[in-house]
């Protein structure tokens, strides 16, 4: 390995941790409370983004699914043909998106504003249209990407992926989630063995 491939790798760990370290300075309680509010009332939740947003919020779905909140990540692409039929009036779509004005989101933002769908927007740019077409707005702020170049979704995704993380910590909480209920639907695994036995 050349010696500056190494450095690179170290960086990488010392630019992510001071990027979360950083982020606590821009948490806003009553912005996150409003969020967690709107997710632990919905019925559904939708989440959308585009490229690396896209795939931590296929992730977040998930994450809301094990604490029993019906989630979907909604394709940009399929969303506009029809899959924003999941969504009803009152409940939520949580978007994604650094920059605010992915073109593909925008016209899936005026659906859900027809249709009575809250909005919950994560970015780091707070005057962009989906800031601005939000409910809610959660603040994402990146020092900067890992790769030399400062392009590729790196640090990026890990932020919002904190994000999504803290919001889930929070449903917890407000919902009640009990390990219990997780051990019914989450059978598979080492996770699962575990938490069965102790349920036994």
């Amino acid at each position: 390995m050349k010696k500056e491939a190494l450095e690179q790798a170290i960086g990488a760990y010392k630019i992510e941790e001071e990027c979360i370290r950083e982020m606590v300075e821009y948490f806003d309680e009553e912005a996150f409370a409003k969020a967690v509010d709107l997710l632990a009332g919905a019925q559904r939740i939708g989440t959308c983004g585009c490229g690396h947003s896209g795939i931590i919020c296929q992730h977040f779905s998930h994450l809301l699914c094990c604490i029993e909140r019906p989630s979907r990540f909604i394709s940009p692409a399929e969303a506009v043909h029809g899959a924003t039929g999941f969504l009803q009036e009152g409940d939520v779509m949580v978007f994604a998106s650094r920059g605010g004005k992915t073109k593909e989101l925008l016209p899936i933002l005026d659906i859900c504003k027809t249709k009575g769908v809250k909005v919950i927007s994560v970015t780091e740019n707070m005057e962009s249209p989906l800031a601005l077409g939000a409910d809610v707005v959660l603040k994402q702020h990146v020092n900067r990407e890992t790769d030399k170049y400062n392009a590729q979704g790196t640090t990026s995704t890990t932020a919002l992926c904190m994000i999504f993380h803290s919001l889930q910590a929070a449903l917890i909480e407000e919902t009640g989630y009990r390990n219990e209920q997780f051990a019914v639907i989450h059978p598979g695994g080492a996770v699962g063995e575990r938490l069965n036995n102790k349920a036994l």
